[in-house]
């Protein structure tokens, strides 16, 4: 089921003011939608399709970034340490010619793909499949030799039937005003989160502790690692920018937790911010001084065609505790040896 598209975050979303009138409006027949579609696979009106082996949802209640990519790698690494072949399903959100189903492949342009399959194939050398029928996908990634799916997002695509699914959610935005699409960020019900299995909470980079999660939920931390220059040579810490004034590129869906990463870091931002899944040209980085430039691993893949000296791509590693992974691996099968 489609659902209402908007250029970018509305404010009322998150900074308490009332939507307007219009927004308001659309949002219960939206709700009627989800509803209907809902009910229509829990009576059996609709049936999943099973991929044939097991799959592990990773996605999120609200529209925009709340931190998956990382998990989706964390769980990817740790599923093939536990003796699995892991394989990653997404729909390749934004990508040219959506229709097309495809193998995403090193060098690939990410308008092929999309931003986030391309990041996952790059770092993790997993197999990735892009097809807006998730549940073709999977069965795709398990004809391909994977005997297990991750499943980048899809929490709201029934199609595919599922063996644990994981909620992540953003601590500082959580789950916004509260109201579904358009009137608020919600793509379901706040009652829909009771179902995942393990709900998670990035706490993003700067947390102290896990003291901002509540009961239920398992805290999640960003680690960064070695900045990676897009041009050759070695990798850097981030604290050998320290007290630099840098350009800080971020096309991602909080492009300011990004932004106060760097800062905490002591280092000065010129920050750039660009729409979730933006498409970068040449003339985006015409900034006028040269100083070096800062980005996500995200948008960096979309750049690798006219990179220069000086750009670096800040990695970052989603760190949970290790009572969620056995969690996580007690509720699968032992794979097959």
């Amino acid at each position: 089921m489609s659902r209402p598209r908007l250029p970018q975050t509305p404010a009322w979303w998150f900074d308490g003011s009332t939507p307007p009138l219009w927004a308001r409006a659309i949002a219960p027949l939206y709700a009627g939608a989800v509803a209907l579609r809902r009910l229509a696979y829990r009576r059996g009106l609709l049936r999943p399709r099973q991929a044939g082996v097991p799959v592990v949802v990773v996605g999120n209640l609200i529209a925009g970034g709340s931190g998956k990519t990382p998990l989706v790698l964390a769980v990817v690494e740790r599923l093939r340490a536990a003796g699995w072949t892991p394989g990653v399903a997404s729909r390749g959100y934004g990508r040219e010619d959506a229709a097309t189903p495809r193998w995403v492949e090193a060098g690939m342009d990410a308008a092929l793909c999309g931003d986030e399959p391309l990041l996952i194939s790059h770092a993790s050398g997993a197999k990735v499949r892009v097809d807006r029928d998730r549940a073709a996908a999977a069965i795709a990634l398990a004809a391909a030799g994977c005997d297990i799916v991750v499943c980048d997002d899809g929490l709201q695509h029934y199609r595919l039937a599922r063996d644990i699914e994981i909620e992540v959610q953003d601590a500082r935005r959580r789950y916004g005003n509260g109201l579904l699409l358009p009137a608020g960020p919600l793509r379901e019900p706040l009652e829909r989160a009771a179902d995942c299995a393990l709900r998670v909470l990035n706490l993003g980079v700067a947390a102290d502790d896990a003291a901002a999660a509540c009961a239920g939920e398992w805290p999640m931390r960003l680690g960064i690692g070695e900045l990676r220059p897009l041009v050759g040579g070695r990798g850097l810490p981030l604290a050998a920018f320290a007290g630099q004034r840098v350009h800080a590129v971020a096309g991602i869906g909080e492009p300011e937790r990004f932004f106060s990463m760097l800062r905490d870091a002591g280092i000065g931002v010129v920050p750039h911010a660009f729409p979730d899944h933006h498409v970068y040209t040449p003339a985006d980085f015409e900034f006028g001084s040269q100083l070096p430039v800062l980005m996500t691993e995200k948008d960096a893949v979309k750049c690798m065609a006219f990179v220069q000296p000086g750009w670096h791509a800040v990695p970052v590693a989603a760190q949970l505790p290790e009572a969620f992974w056995q969690a996580l691996l007690g509720r699968l099968p032992q794979p097959l040896p």
